[in-house]
């Protein structure tokens, strides 16, 4: 009986990983590729069941040897294979058959591949709709979003929900990065997926980071705010599940992800939200009152870098983990600041539920006065620490810093940048922007 069962569960996970099914997926939605034939037929071919599509990552500037066939990838020497796409390949149905173009918009992915500098492969788009929900769903988890997302959310709403979103959102990322340098799944292959989006397309895709974080996000801001503020209960977890559901959805029709590694990546998440909502509470309270606050605080937040640094080899998501990790930390020790000069934004426990003000022009006119004075610091501030960084960096380990996208895959410089940036932009979010507010009678 346990035996049928193990069988039929990796029987369903394969078929779940099936690129063919992304491929479906993404032909129902309105996204077709201009596969040559020949190639678009190699692509229809599944991997075998034991071999989940390891391969080690491309190396800018070189070839590797060890690249290995997987997720249903084409097995023609004579291509090279990036994680799952064939360069040089033309995007295609998923049958492999020509189609026509009529009433279809050609487009090309809207950024360079972060790892190759690849620009992508052209394709067609004949649901203008859902091409832009969907991309609007996959910038739900994209660094812009929380750049926007967060600070708004301090300055403008509930600084203690937001600084504690901060904290899941780090270890959300953290673990599930360290998740996929450890199994090292290919994204799905192409033919017969579309790569409607190529900037991840050298990372590794087991779990879904994107429906992790799209998933920790709504359900840890359904978690904190619901008893907190006065909604309706259904009004909130249909806003967390349907910001979930259209990050989860919109990764498949990217061609980033198979359906299996985003059902892993959302289940994935719950658990740890699981875990979190037993201590979330006691980690702000220790952040805000312990003396040996800031020293943990830097310890865990650095080493946790160093272990995602040493998982493989360099790559974006490198630096994407150390970048959370070092937002995380500078808003935490922000906070602990905040709590020890008295300058917590938290309303009093007596106030509570909170509920929404009515909407005046004057609140929207100093809200959006807040978050555009206060981003504006913060991307001055991020500028201004990057320009000094990394100079400064590639100076003392010997490195030339002519070539920034080069002296960034050193571990030495890519780590200690992303930190020391990032976690002065923390601090500034959290402590500096809203001493500012109250310099200039903003609150």
């Amino acid at each position: 009986m346990a035996t049928d069962f193990v069988k039929t569960f990796v029987h369903m996970c394969n078929y779940l990983q099936d690129p063919r099914l992304v491929a479906r997926f993404q032909y129902l939605c309105g996204v077709q590729g201009t596969f040559s034939d020949k190639k678009a037929e190699l692509g229809t071919g599944l991997s075998e069941p034991n071999s989940p599509g390891l391969r080690k990552r491309v190396q800018q500037g070189g070839h590797s040897a060890d690249l290995s066939v997987g997720n249903g990838a084409a097995g023609d020497a004579g291509i090279a294979h990036v994680n799952g796409m064939q360069q040089g390949d033309m995007t295609g149905r998923p049958d492999g058959a020509s189609a026509s173009t009529d009433a279809a918009s050609l487009a090309k992915p809207l950024r360079r591949n972060s790892l190759t500098g690849d620009v992508g492969q052209e394709f067609l788009i004949h649901n203008k709709f859902l091409f832009y929900l969907f991309t609007f769903g996959t910038e739900l988890g994209n660094e812009m979003f929380f750049i926007i997302f967060f600070p708004f959310l301090y300055w403008n709403i509930d600084a203690l929900v937001s600084r504690r979103l901060i904290v899941v959102w780090a270890w959300n990322l953290f673990v599930g990065q360290s998740t996929k340098d450890m199994v090292r799944w290919s994204r799905p292959a192409s033919p017969p997926v579309v790569k409607v989006e190529v900037f991840y397309n050298s990372e590794y895709s087991m779990p879904s980071t994107h429906a992790m974080t799209g998933t920790a996000i709504p359900f840890c801001l359904f978690m904190l705010s619901y008893g907190r503020w006065q909604y309706p209960f259904l009004l909130g977890l249909s806003v967390a599940l349907s910001w979930s559901v259209l990050v989860c959805v919109s990764r498949v029709y990217m061609g980033m992800h198979s359906i299996l590694e985003v059902i892993t990546g959302f289940l994935y998440s719950l658990v740890i939200l699981a875990v979190f909502q037993q201590i979330l509470d006691k980690i702000d309270t220790f952040y805000m009152t312990d003396h040996y606050a800031p020293l943990v605080i830097i310890v865990s937040h650095v080493s946790l870098g160093l272990v995602a640094f040493s998982l493989d080899s360099w790559s974006t998501s490198r630096g994407d983990t150390a970048q959370a990790l070092g937002t995380g930390a500078g808003a935490a020790l922000a906070t602990h600041v905040n709590y020890q000069l008295g300058l917590l934004m938290d309303p009093p426990l007596s106030s509570l539920p909170l509920t929404l003000p009515p909407i005046s022009t004057s609140m929207v006119v100093f809200s959006l006065l807040r978050f555009f004075l206060g981003v504006a610091v913060l991307l001055l501030t991020r500028m201004v620490m990057k320009a000094m960084t990394i100079p400064f960096l590639c100076r003392l380990l010997g490195l030339s810093s002519n070539d920034v996208r080069q002296a960034r895959q050193h571990m030495e410089v890519e780590l200690p940048y992303r930190y020391i940036v990032y976690s002065v932009v923390g601090f500034s979010c959290v402590c500096v922007v809203p001493l500012l507010f109250r310099i200039l009678n903003l609150v």
